[in-house]
């Protein structure tokens, strides 16, 4: 069984995540290339695409989210995520189970039927139309119910952001409605299995074509679903087999990139909570060196900072500073990755000026 390295793993991530080379194609096609964008901070979203897309500009991913092209809503992990309109419906499917449950354990505190009743209550409201966290928390104490219950909601009652919230020049994606009415789709129900099913393949299919290769433990804590999940979906999958050089199996779908692990990786800038930087996948390919980890992860915030890709690997990290994209380099670099650098980041200034 083919060995990969970490430099091969780290070639093969950039390259699915479009970070190896640019490629042009629509924001939803994106979206589902790069396995979801997560969105705590929508603008981060904007510069995801950025660095990932040819010809990319705000207003093209601003339309698709207007449009619902692109959703944004409680995802894998229950994560806020940007998916394509047609992933959401398969996508949720897949993870509402095991989100409820991780979603119980952690809320103990409030018994289950106590949140399918809140659900009810927002969802009623959400029939009269959109509505912002602060009206539909306000229905819920407006009942007696504590408003603490109304993140898990979204557990139990299928909502997306609706815009203008959620996009880059309203950051904050507070107003929700229901994703029937939003999507034009038919109102949601239990699903079949073999709707589950198709669901927990393609969530398997996104992960691999996005970040893999991989373990089926990399794929379950990205997606936050069971390891047994996963490996019940690769039993029905034909895959090429590696190992990591750790020994882990790694498993892949056929005909997707695996570059020479010598080819050279362009700068690029990432924003915050960007994906690559999390999970099983950055480990393996080494993209936070280990000497990083605490400049890039604070303890002291709940989101990683901005940081800029020297070679494949995270060598600063960035922030603006009156329009200007200032960079604070974690290691010294050379002339030529220093110009770079400072060439990537003027396209960057650009871009958030539109």
């Amino acid at each position: 069984m083919r060995v990969l390295t970490r430099d091969a793993l780290n070639r093969a991530l950039l390259a699915r995540q479009g970070l190896l080379e640019r490629v042009r194609v629509s924001p939803e096609r994106g979206v589902e290339r790069f396995g979801g964008l997560q969105t705590q901070y929508a603008p981060s979203g904007y510069v995801g695409l950025f660095s990932r897309l040819d010809g990319f500009t705000r207003d093209d991913l601003t339309a698709a989210l207007t449009a619902g092209r692109v959703v944004q809503a409680w995802m894998m992990r229950c994560t806020i995520h940007m998916v394509s309109r047609a992933d959401y419906a398969p996508l949720t499917a897949a993870v509402r189970l095991p989100r409820r449950g991780y979603w119980m354990r952690l809320h103990k505190a409030h018994p289950e039927e106590r949140f399918v009743e809140a659900s009810a209550l927002v969802r009623r409201r959400l029939e009269d139309g959109p509505a912002t966290q602060a009206e539909l928390a306000a229905t819920l104490t407006g009942a007696g119910l504590d408003r603490a219950l109304f993140p898990g909601t979204q557990l139990w009652t299928d909502m997306v952001r609706v815009p203008p919230a959620g996009t880059w020049d309203t950051p904050r994606a507070h107003v929700y409605g229901l994703a029937a009415a939003h999507l034009g789709a038919a109102a949601p129900g239990p699903e079949p299995p073999d709707v589950v099913a198709a669901g927990e393949e393609l969530l398997v299919r996104r992960h691999l074509r996005a970040f893999g290769p991989a373990s089926a433990a990399d794929i379950a804590r990205w997606a936050g679903v069971t390891v047994g999940t996963v490996r019940a979906v690769l039993a029905r999958l034909h895959l090429r087999r590696f190992r990591a050089e750790d020994g882990t199996e790694l498993v892949d779908l056929p005909r997707t990139p695996l570059p020479d692990p010598r080819v050279p990786a362009p700068v690029r800038f990432l924003s915050t909570f960007d994906a690559v930087l999390l999970l099983g996948h950055a480990y393996r390919a080494g993209v936070v060196p280990a000497g990083y980890r605490d400049r890039v992860f604070h303890r002291s915030i709940p989101q990683s900072v901005p940081t800029v890709l020297v070679d494949g690997r995270v060598a600063g990290s960035w922030r603006v500073t009156d329009g200007r994209v200032v960079v604070e380099p974690f290691t010294e670099l050379t002339a030529r990755q220093a110009r770079e650098v400072a060439a990537e980041a003027e396209r960057l200034a650009a871009f958030r000026t539109g």
